[in-house]
């Protein structure tokens, strides 16, 4: 995605008079920086793709990030990079889940995983673990946290939802059912959570420059009888008004985001990253 770029700073200006100090011009950069100083963060899936920026994003903020993923030497690796704590955790075992810390300010559910195939051919086990890790261990990693942060009334839950949680597509049962579910869990946490000062609110992108995107497009193109290439543009950005593919670092941003200073009111809502698809 393209980067906004600085303005010019176009013509001088007057100096002021030397007893005058200048005018602030808003917060300085290590404020505006470090808006999660003192803040603990929790994020899923946090070894590669979206995780990965989010825990980059949160750590820069201030936060303590707690990289909990189950591949070991990538999230000891991030961990180790941002300052954080890895946590090697396979999120289809409840009872491990049920071993991350409680303790902590921001969660970010963002762990899943794609199996692409038709709904009379989809493998059971396959549906079951899908929502297992995508639906079972948000519930749990939440259950366990919120009443931390209901205590010192302040608190904040993102959760990367998909725009597969606003919008159906063939062959993908099992991750579509999943994101609609994250997203009730989600709009159910913000309804109990704002009288105790803590937000929900769903991420909800279309197709992401990450691993999972990556290795999908292999199976879409067998399942759909079409080239790789084809994939791309015809299945994943046909429904999408901009034709690329989004950076994991912009969604990041729209996590930072919604943890900051001024987004107290937004809860309960779905923010659509879908480059317009569901403008349609």
């Amino acid at each position: 995605m393209e980067t906004p770029q600085s303005p010019d700073h176009g013509p001088a200006q007057q100096v002021a008079p030397p007893t005058v100090p200048p005018p602030a011009a808003g917060p300085s950069p290590s404020t505006a920086e470090r808006l999660l100083a003192g803040r603990t963060a929790l994020v899923t899936g946090a070894a590669s793709g979206i995780g990965r920026a989010c825990a980059h994003a949160l750590a820069a903020a201030g936060a303590h990030v707690h990289v909990v993923d189950k591949a070991a030497d990538a999230a000891k690796s991030l961990a180790d990079a941002i300052g954080g704590t890895a946590w090697v955790v396979d999120l289809s075992d409840p009872d491990a889940v049920d071993t991350l810390p409680a303790d902590v300010d921001v969660v970010v559910n963002n762990a899943g995983l794609q199996h692409v195939a038709p709904v009379h051919a989809f493998p059971p086990d396959r549906f079951a673990l899908i929502q297992r890790v995508m639906v079972e261990a948000p519930f749990r990693i939440l259950r366990r946290t919120l009443p931390g942060m209901y205590e010192r009334g302040w608190g904040r839950v993102v959760n990367i939802s998909s725009v597969h949680g606003l919008r159906a597509s063939p062959y993908k049962s099992a991750y579509v059912t999943a994101k609609h579910a994250l997203e009730g869990l989600s709009k159910v946490v913000a309804l109990e959570a704002a009288e105790h000062g803590v937000t929900s609110n769903c991420v909800s992108p279309g197709y992401v420059r990450t691993p999972l995107v990556e290795n999908q497009i292999a199976d879409q193109a067998r399942t759909h009888g079409i080239s790789e290439e084809e994939v791309v543009g015809r299945v994943m950005l046909e429904r999408s008004a901009i034709k690329r593919l989004i950076e994991p670092d912009d969604v990041a941003e729209a996590v930072l985001w919604l943890c900051g200073p001024r987004t107290g009111h937004i809860t309960g809502t779905s923010l659509s990253m879908d480059g317009g698809w569901t403008a349609n």
